[in-house]
């Protein structure tokens, strides 16, 4: 792992054009930073010195830096009232995926780091998780119940083939029969099948695949690193010939760049095994307004001003609000016309409810001791 210190540039230079690879194409400022740098070009290019080459050619796209964390405890909790699981866990801080839209983005400004390019570049790897799992497992007063594994940020995003965090903490809850759900971008899933099937065959996981666009050279752009979109489909089949339960999510719903695709979506996934399906609107929180308007400008600039003006018809007239209830599907015609042409096309399609994990058949584990085990 390389020390995340370096190429730590937090300055955030007028981005001209994005960056190969990557969602953001700068690194906007957080919310919480106490000064705040802003290139201006001279005329000289020196604001954009390190994008390009000797010979005026863009530079690689920067590179991903991890740095490994101990975790002082694992599972998250929330009472949201419009998300179905009150627990979860996140292996990683940051994603690669890179995807432009992500809602976790602000979670970096915590960090005193980017939302935009750092949280895609400068990562964190939890290598005690399966560790602090098995502790809070171990707990006399631990009530077990559905644990979603990487909603922050993927599970299985691109560092995890190497350090396979989420394949420990899966191992711990397979052990344990413990139930469990995914929500993903990432085919790499599909490694996991020799826990995935057996967990499935006594009621104890689901797994649905974040799905936003079909397109994709649409895909590349807007979510640069993560599996594409026939890699998904291709995973979903697995997983579902496998007998492992497995849903869709049209995640984000983006007006005028991606909403046409609803009702497409639904349908290769209904036909790749997803039994289960659900959408959510593009949601815009602190600082992912500036990220994402700054990808509008640089990949759809004839039709950003549009894209924002539904945004806002759908959120009060905002480009956000954060209202449960209203924040997952928005208000407003726009938002009504989404909801109708969802509910129709899952009505044909034949979706259905899948039952949750299990949680009757958890097994407590033994508390580590100190002494280690004597046979």
């Amino acid at each position: 792992m390389e020390d995340a210190s370096a190429d730590a540039g937090s300055a955030t230079a007028i981005a001209t054009a994005p960056i190969k690879g990557r969602g953001a194409a700068s690194r906007v400022a957080g919310r919480f930073d106490k000064t705040t740098y802003r290139g201006e070009d001279d005329g000289w290019g020196s604001v954009y010195a390190d994008a390009f080459d000797d010979d005026g050619e863009p530079r690689a796209a920067p590179r991903t830096h991890v740095t490994p964390e101990r975790a002082r405890s694992i599972i998250s909790r929330n009472q949201s009232p419009d998300i179905g699981f009150s627990q979860s866990i996140n292996p990683y801080r940051g994603c690669e995926h890179g995807c432009v839209y992500c809602f976790a983005r602000p979670s970096h400004a915590y960090l005193d780091l980017s939302p935009g390019l750092d949280f895609e570049t400068r990562l964190y790897a939890k290598t005690n998780a399966a560790e602090r799992l098995r502790e809070e497992l171990a707990r006399p007063g631990y009530v077990p119940s559905e644990i979603a594994l990487g909603i922050n940020t993927d599970a299985y995003q691109p560092i995890e083939r190497r350090l396979r965090i989420t394949r420990q903490l899966l191992e711990v809850l397979a052990e344990t029969k413990h139930p469990v759900h995914f929500v993903t971008k990432g085919g790499l899933i599909e490694r996991d099948l020799d826990l995935l099937a057996p967990m499935a065959r006594e009621g104890l996981v689901k797994v649905h695949f974040s799905i936003t666009t079909l397109d994709n050279q649409l895909a590349a752009r807007m979510e640069p690193r993560a599996t594409a979109p026939h890699g998904k489909l291709r995973a979903m089949r697995a997983l579902a010939d496998a007998g492992v339960p497995v849903g869709v999510m049209v995640a984000p719903v983006v007006p005028m760049v991606s909403d046409h695709e609803l009702e497409h979506i639904l349908e290769a996934a209904r036909e790749h095994g997803a039994r289960e399906a659900g959408y959510v609107l593009l949601r815009l929180p602190h600082e992912l307004k500036q990220v994402w308007r700054e990808w509008l400008s640089l990949h759809y600039p004839e039709r950003a001003a549009h894209v924002m003006s539904l945004i806002r018809q759908m959120r009060g007239g905002k480009d956000y609000d954060s209202a449960f209830g209203s924040r997952m599907r928005g208000e407003g015609p726009f938002a009504q016309l989404l909801r109708q042409r969802f509910r129709k096309a899952h009505a044909r399609l034949g979706y259905a409810r899948l039952p949750p994990p299990d949680a009757s058949r958890f097994i407590r584990p033994r508390k580590p001791s100190p002494q280690q085990e004597l046979f």
